[in-house]
């Protein structure tokens, strides 16, 4: 079959096909029933709406609630979630929009909101708006290195940039991960990372990147700190 598939080109039956989203589905005849001024009354400018928001990890109460656009990120998670596994003060990090977009820490999650804009200024997304959190039980370079081992692992292998550097991805933050690196690799993983970004057919080798960089972005002091205290490390 196509990889990646072009549904509107080759969809059902060989024919072409839109594919329309359940969410979409869902909350159209609300829409139609009161009118657009009300579905717009949620949310910032530019971020208009309500979203289906799936938390899980290390929360009290997972759960997938629909809330409005913009609500802040804490106040989501205290409201329906039941807070964080051991207080709000035990949080490490989350991924506010699924496993593609770039980790936030703590200090950015204490008050950033849920919506394209403002996560966009935190250089992370909305994306989907699978919220996964992590608490300090969390190795955060563990975490990241197994998301790798997804995407190299879904890659179809058509784009060389995507094929190749998802191996390489996983390679490294497996050895970072267990102190078996040089510092030096660090900005070298970078660099992989934007070779793949935007190089590719489908939007995989963005998502495989992306987590990558968000990790060099807030844990480089942990993962040089790994590198350098190898047998400190318990991987348990």
């Amino acid at each position: 079959r196509l990889k990646p598939p072009f549904p509107a080109g080759c969809g059902l039956y060989g024919c072409p096909t839109t594919v329309t989203n359940v969410e979409t589905v869902a909350v159209a005849p609300t829409i139609m029933r009161r009118g657009g001024d009300w579905f717009a009354s949620f949310g910032r400018e530019n971020n208009r709406g309500t979203k289906l928001f799936c938390i899980s990890g290390h929360v009290n109460n997972p759960i997938t609630v629909e809330e409005e656009m913009s609500i802040p990120l804490r106040e989501l998670i205290e409201k329906h979630a039941g807070g964080v596994r051991g207080g709000w003060d035990n949080l490490e990090a989350i991924i506010p929009g699924g496993s593609s977009v770039p980790v936030l820490p703590k200090f950015i999650c204490d008050d950033v909101l849920m919506d394209f804009d403002a996560l966009r200024d935190v250089k992370s997304g909305l994306g989907t708006a699978a919220i996964t959190v992590f608490d300090k039980s969390t190795d955060m370079i563990a975490a990241i290195r197994r998301l790798a081992h997804f995407y190299q692992h879904e890659s179809c292998g058509q784009c060389t940039p995507c094929r190749e550097g998802t191996a390489w991805l996983e390679k490294i933050v497996t050895r970072i991960e267990d102190g078996n690196a040089h510092v030096e690799e660090i900005p070298m993983l970078e660099e992989i990372t934007r070779q793949i970004e935007g190089h590719t057919i489908c939007a995989l080798g963005d998502a495989a990147a992306w987590p990558v960089q968000g990790l060099i972005r807030h844990y480089t002091p942990l993962m040089e700190e790994r590198i350098k205290n190898a047998g400190s490390h318990d991987p348990a």
